[in-house]
């Protein structure tokens, strides 16, 4: 235990700088362009805090086994020579192609965490926030998170587009990764900006708000970067200048963390 303390104490600075950088940048945007007037510390400030250090620290250790085990089942199994060609394209071409195939996994276990109930009792905390700003980002059972990050980068894999055996680091996920958490900040954010034409191909708090609202369905718009995955699959909701004027769900969630992240594993209380 005491042997991985330095790096879990690295790593917990990186966060706190992550944090502050964060904070230096979202919290002047959302009180010059707010979508809805609110306090820096609203409601479950201090929660969604909390929920920053565990969803940036948990999935990670819980991923490592299993990304291990896939990357390597799939890397004897399939054709060394389809990873071999795709390795060989350049880097910008492995990147975007990255990105598309694992926005749709990502599409695609995003959706179905909202379709199986039993996903659905772990995603369910992500949409319990009554609030929308750049902190829910983070807001998210670890096991949830564990689950949707598998769907993105397994078909990464089976294309060869990340190496997760390779004898050094591959940075196209990394990339990958790293852009889609600092979009979800942005895509969750209390800004009212609009892209135009542009929300065509890219996401923006418009488009992911309406699916936190509590005003309508939530089965659509799951999208986190690229919405015309959304037009494709037929869970579009367009949106023009509206916005939600209320988000969460109906759904009953504790209110501790620790009662949060127990009671999807822990089995149903029979009802007196």
């Amino acid at each position: 235990m005491f042997a991985h303390l330095p790096s879990f104490a690295i790593e917990f600075v990186r966060l706190c700088i992550w944090l502050m950088l964060l904070l230096a940048i979202f919290v002047p945007l959302e009180r010059l362009f707010s979508v809805h007037p609110q306090k820096v510390f609203r409601a479950h400030f201090s929660t969604d805090l909390v929920y920053y250090f565990l969803s940036s620290l948990l999935p990670k250790l819980l991923l490592v086994l299993p990304m291990a085990s896939i990357g390597w089942v799939l890397h004897a199994i399939l054709p060394t020579g389809l990873h071999q060609r795709v390795a060989a394209l350049p880097f910008a071409v492995r990147l975007i192609a990255a990105l598309i195939v694992g926005e749709v996994g990502f599409y695609w276990g995003h959706r179905w965490t909202h379709q199986i109930p039993f996903l659905w009792k772990f995603h369910a905390i992500h949409h319990s926030a009554k609030h929308m700003d750049w902190l829910v980002n983070t807001r998210a059972h670890p096991l949830d998170m564990v689950f949707t990050r598998l769907c993105g980068f397994i078909p990464m894999y089976v294309l060869g587009l990340a190496q997760p055996v390779a004898n050094t680091i591959d940075t196209v996920p990394l990339l990958f990764l790293l852009a889609g958490t600092l979009w979800g900040f942005y895509v969750h954010s209390n800004i009212a900006w609009r892209f135009g034409p542009l929300e065509w191909l890219l996401t923006t708090p418009s488009f992911h708000h309406w699916h936190h609202t509590l005003d309508g369905p939530i089965n659509r718009n799951y999208a986190s970067m690229l919405p015309w995955l959304d037009r494709l699959f037929g869970t579009f909701h367009p949106f023009h200048k509206e916005w939600p004027a209320h988000y969460g769900i109906e759904d009953f969630q504790p209110a501790g963390i620790t009662d949060q992240l127990l009671n999807p594993i822990l089995p149903a209380k029979p009802i007196n």
